[in-house]
């Protein structure tokens, strides 16, 4: 806003009449307007006489005298070809005089015999002339400039002030990001109003076009230049229109799991599993697949267990169903399910499914004892659970080994029941219960810090 704003005095300064602006171009470059030709052409007439002549000259000589820089030029004319002859002190005053013969009825054709003077005491004089004429424009504008000025600044500091106002935009967008866009659009319109009121105090509102295409080129040319910015601002704006989880919801997005913290303006911020920061910006995050595990309060696990070729598979089934179903913490509703996922080189991959409420219960903790009270269950049961045999055979002196699968495996004795195990681990107790290690530290991290937060309970849902 700061730049804005000088911006802005540093144009109004360079332009504050059109007469100031002419005699700083003529001062600088020497050259107020390029050398033109004839709107028209004209046509020759064929009855030309030495009293036309005569009329152009004297024309020409009145025009000349009123303008001091072209009093000591000689004129004259013959069959409408004017010759000028003399010193003039600059390149614009030889161009204004060309230009004005060529405007008078008759002309057909200038002979420019003028030099430019490079007379050091009549350069510095008419130097001196420019800047008394600069400082008159200046001082003459002044107070209408500094009226303008005070118009802006005033505009300026007002939307300033009424965007700070977070309260009105809030009770407009209850959300905090789209509340502080609204106050920040606010402001943009009240320095347009007042930009708009200063160039027409000063006569200037062409300038304005001029200014707004201007602003628009560099705006597109910015807008390429930070377009993952821009991406990353409006992808905040929709998150925060839109929730997709809420503080605390372990999620997973595009592979990176982690329990959420907050949805700050450019990025989402995650806990992990293991107590690190994750930061990912919000476009990626707008772009990428997220699951949320904790929107619904049941949750399926599942693991697979290995058993040998020559097992009853509907009994393993039922035993494997029937040990689900003993475990607290695994749901009776939705059932639990035994399938059979595939046939093995040397044993049948069964996968074990089962649902939990993980509100109450610690979902990984859960499904360690169904694994642990399944393995028990299947030990139990003499229903073996084989690893696949390697045989190496080494023959004579060579340094190749050939390693041969066996299809079978060794059965190793299971214990014949639990009493078979150590008492401290038949005895141990099973801790299912929820883990909230994480759901503390998010917690923590509210409480420590005060940065924004764009998630909202009372925001739509995903």
């Amino acid at each position: 806003m700061y730049t804005t704003f000088a911006a802005f005095i540093l144009s109004i300064t360079l332009v504050t009449s059109p007469l100031c602006a002419d005699q700083l171009t003529d001062l600088i470059a020497g050259e107020t307007e390029p050398t033109q030709e004839a709107a028209t052409q004209k046509v020759i007439e064929v009855n030309a006489s030495e009293q036309d002549d005569k009329k152009i000259q004297k024309r020409l000589q009145k025009i000349f005298s009123e303008i001091d820089a072209l009093k000591s030029i000689t004129i004259s004319v013959s069959n409408g070809i004017v010759t000028l002859r003399g010193n003039v002190s600059s390149a614009s005053a030889e161009n204004k005089a060309i230009q004005l013969s060529l405007q008078v009825k008759g002309v057909v054709e200038i002979k420019n015999e003028l030099a430019i003077t490079h007379d050091l005491k009549e350069r510095l004089g008419n130097t001196w002339l420019k800047l008394e004429n600069v400082a008159k424009e200046i001082l003459t504008s002044f107070p209408v400039f500094l009226l303008a000025i005070i118009v802006f600044a005033l505009f300026w500091l007002f939307g300033r002030w009424i965007s700070r106002r977070q309260s009105l935009y809030r009770k407009i967008a209850p959300n905090y990001f789209i509340a502080n866009l609204f106050g920040q659009i606010t402001h943009l319109i009240f320095i347009l109003l007042g930009l708009v009121l200063a160039l027409s105090l000063l006569d200037l509102t062409a300038l304005l076009g001029s200014i707004l295409g201007a602003a628009g080129i560099i705006g597109l040319a910015v807008g390429f230049a930070v377009r993952d910015t821009v991406e990353n601002y409006i992808a905040s704006i929709l998150l925060s229109l839109r929730n997709p989880f809420e503080v605390n919801d372990l999620v997973t997005i595009d592979g990176i799991e982690g329990n959420v913290v907050r949805l700050t303006a450019r990025a989402t911020i995650l806990i992990s599993p293991d107590g690190n920061h994750i930061r990912i910006p919000n476009s990626s995050v707008f772009k990428a697949v997220i699951i949320n595990y904790t929107r619904s309060m049941e949750r399926r696990f599942e693991f697979d267990m290995g058993i040998d070729t020559h097992q009853d598979l509907l009994k393993v089934q039922a035993l494997a169903l029937q040990t689900l179903n003993s475990i607290e913490g695994v749901l009776e509703e939705p059932q639990p399910m035994v399938t059979i996922e595939k046939l093995g080189d040397s044993n049948i991959v069964l996968r074990v499914y089962g649902w939990t409420n993980q509100e109450k219960y610690s979902f990984l903790k859960v499904r360690s004892e169904a694994i642990r009270q399944i393995k028990l269950a299947f030990d139990q049961e003499n229903i073996v659970m084989p690893e696949p045999i390697y045989q190496i055979k080494v023959t004579g002196n060579e340094t190749n080994i050939d390693v041969v699968q066996k299809e079978g495996g060794a059965q190793q004795t299971p214990y014949s029941s639990a009493s078979q195990q150590p008492a401290v681990i038949a005895d141990a107790a099973v801790d299912i219960s929820n883990d909230d290690t994480i759901e503390r530290i998010v917690k923590d991290e509210h409480e420590r810090g005060d940065a924004e937060n764009l998630l909202n309970k009372n925001a739509a849902q995903e």
